[in-house]
């Protein structure tokens, strides 16, 4: 299966900073962009992060959301990959919830990029060999 490397996995935290009355607009706006250019991507691990933090009145709304999302499903290899990805992150001194290191390693195995406010992706980027995202000017989608 050919991946669309043109697509952004966009990590739980920027989903869930999105969601929030008073989050950051600079991160709104960027996974508002991805959604308008049909390039946000959802995995199970992010899924699962959000819909489990979520409260009872918004459950249904982002489950029907997530519905329409491209998904990029995960099989035993890339959960093999993980724990690999897991040693070499470990060997290099970097450390990362368990979640992350799945994302990343989705990521790097599809040639995703990633869309994360969390400071650890950017020292997993450097040894897992994936690309992170960064938006244009106000959150415009950027094609590079």
């Amino acid at each position: 299966m050919n991946a669309d490397t043109s697509l952004v996995l966009v990590d739980s935290c920027c989903w869930i900073e999105a969601l929030r009355k008073d989050g950051r607009i600079e991160v709104k706006m960027a996974v508002k962009y991805l959604l308008d250019e049909y390039k946000a991507l959802l995995c199970g691990p992010v899924e699962y992060e959000v819909l489990s933090g979520a409260r009872k009145n918004e459950r249904d709304e982002l489950r029907a959301y997530f519905n329409v999302l491209p998904y990029r499903p995960s099989d035993h290899k890339i959960w093999r990959k993980a724990a690999e990805s897991a040693w070499k992150l470990r060997d290099a001194g970097v450390k990362a919830p368990h979640n992350d290191v799945i994302i990343a390693t989705i990521a790097a195995e599809f040639g995703y990029r990633i869309f994360s406010i969390d400071k650890h992706f950017e020292l997993m980027a450097g040894v897992l060999g994936f690309s992170l995202y960064v938006p244009g000017y106000g959150g415009l989608y950027n094609p590079e």
